[in-house]
């Protein structure tokens, strides 16, 4: 049987919550877990493992897993099998399809609302971005990516919007997992992500989505060409 320390270096996604409202400290650990792209889809979770890890009993862990599974995020195959939940070449198209629209209007909105710290901080983000791909670090590069749109959905001052924009992101950030080094993004020319914050500075509101637009697609074709190696070779199998 695994000691605590035993399991906690093992799920090294995850990390020790506080005491209070234990539930849902859980379920906001396992979902940023989920957005920054810690976790791989398919991956095989215990709640035993998960409470370990956390330190906390297996009950706040089973109800954060059961809120995750209602959205999507995780699958509950069996009583004690969960699954991180994985999207089809055909679900990452549509999600993104609808991701453009979404994310695009909030980067729109960002563009007139955005604060100077906030513009800041998504600088900040990117430069931590470039360290972590430059050094070879997936986990961090996709916790600064993550950041980074973050900042920018919230900037748009649409809480509304950015609540559908992240129950998006929970089912998406997984697929992330695999961006580096399997499916890096790449741009024909300077990264998009300094093409949306100059939009921001200029506070113009079209420039900064078509900006977010590209990035979105150009930055998501090796994922999407992975997908489709994937599924070609029957490596990949759908969530239902």
């Amino acid at each position: 049987m695994k000691t605590v320390t035993e399991t906690a270096k093992v799920l090294d996604f995850v990390a020790p919550v506080g005491r209070e409202n234990l539930a849902g400290r859980v379920y906001e650990e396992l979902r940023t877990a989920l957005f920054e792209g810690r976790m791989r889809p398919g991956q095989r979770l215990k709640i035993r493992d998960l409470a370990g890890a956390m330190g906390v009993s297996e009950t706040p862990v089973r109800e954060a897993v059961v809120q995750l599974a209602r959205e999507r995020a995780l699958r509950l195959e069996a009583a004690r099998s969960i699954t991180v939940a994985g999207l089809s070449l055909e679900q990452y198209l549509e999600l993104r399809t609808i991701r453009l629209e979404l994310e695009g209007l909030a980067a729109e909105a960002a563009a007139l609302r955005a604060a100077p710290h906030e513009v800041e901080a998504l600088e900040k983000a990117h430069a931590a971005l470039t360290e972590a791909e430059g050094a070879g670090d997936p986990l961090a590069a996709n916790r600064a990516n993550w950041a980074f749109h973050h900042t920018l959905y919230a900037a748009a001052a649409m809480p509304e919007l950015l609540s559908i924009i992240e129950s998006i992101w929970l089912r998406n950030g997984p697929m992330h997992a695999f961006l580096y080094p399997d499916a890096r993004p790449s741009y024909p020319g300077r990264h998009r992500h300094l093409d949306i914050i100059d939009g921001l500075r200029a506070r113009d509101p079209r420039a900064t989505r078509e900006a977010l637009r590209a990035d979105l697609t150009e930055g998501g074709a090796n994922l999407v060409a992975l997908l489709g190696r994937m599924e070609r070779d029957a490596a990949w199998v759908t969530p239902g």
